[in-house]
């Protein structure tokens, strides 16, 4: 397969799975294997993480309303009820604390960890298994309230559980949260949309911090002799990724609020046994 097509593909699948509860790291690692790309390639390790800045950077646009009010209302929120300890944004970046310092702490474990296809074939099925639980036993529950309602002690507990799946790639960062915020109480659609914006500190400063270590070290595959071509493949990758990224975004707000994660769950098993069966050849 050449470039663009490849670049199209990989674009596609990221903007498919980074905000769904499937695991785009999985999802990228079980293409390279099919496709015969090596991620261990300077080249394409920044491929990779270029496609996945496409899908973050179409959060803050769809999301820049909410975000507008949150910013204008802070910090007595929306309903003035909220103070600067418990306003949805000092939550949002006390969540992303929670998940930095521990991921920070066990780089080389995350990176070690990122190799290993059975390791995330298992993380499918296990997380599978758990959101399908939680969302059967918590998810129905008729619950009222919305971001402005949580408290701090629930986004302490989401954070923590979001770095699950940073040490257990295949965990799905999304899967994490949702389950996370369903356990500590909240709402699906309350718990989709703080998933949302916790995402948006998370994803930026995993992808800033790889950017930059691309920078520091360029004989690794960074910037240093990018040509026309290589530029003009990562553009593919990172419009078409940030474009699927938003389609999915505006559909996944609409499935959860009437279909919940079920279907979610048993896709991951499915796929998580048949990449141990493969594997295992």
């Amino acid at each position: 397969m050449t470039d663009y097509p490849l670049a199209f593909l990989l674009g596609v699948v990221e903007g498919l799975t980074e905000f769904l509860p499937v695991s785009s790291t999985a999802h990228l690692r079980i293409a390279e294997a099919l496709l015969n790309v090596d991620f261990s390639n300077g080249y394409w390790k920044m491929f990779s993480i270029v496609i996945q800045l496409g899908a973050i950077m179409c959060l803050p646009i769809y999301f820049r309303s909410r975000i507008a009010e949150f910013l204008a209302t802070f910090p007595r929120g929306v309903r003035g009820d909220r103070t600067a300890l418990n306003h949805p944004l000092t939550l949002t970046l006390l969540a992303f604390v929670c998940t930095a310092i521990p991921a920070f702490l066990l780089t080389k474990l995350i990176g070690k960890n990122l190799e290993d296809l059975r390791l995330m074939a298992a993380s499918l099925i296990i997380g599978g298994v758990v959101m399908w639980i939680v969302d059967v036993m918590f998810g129905r529950r008729t619950r009222s309230g919305d971001v402005e309602g949580i408290r701090p002690m629930q986004a302490i507990w989401i954070g923590f559980c979001q770095t699950l799946s940073a040490v257990f790639p295949g965990t799905s960062r999304s899967m994490a949260t949702i389950a996370a915020g369903e356990l500590a109480g909240l709402s699906r659609t309350t718990a989709l949309e703080f998933s949302f914006l916790l995402s948006i500190p998370t994803m930026a400063a995993a992808t800033g911090y790889d950017l930059v270590r691309f920078i520091r070290h360029p004989g690794e595959g960074g910037l240093v002799g990018l040509d026309s071509h290589g530029m003009a493949v990562l553009s593919v990758g990172f419009v078409v990724s940030f474009f699927v990224a938003w389609a999915i975004v505006a559909w996944f707000m609409s499935w959860v609020r009437h279909r919940g994660f079920a279907g979610f769950a048993v896709y991951r098993i499915l796929l998580g046994i048949a990449v141990l069966v493969w594997t295992f050849k």
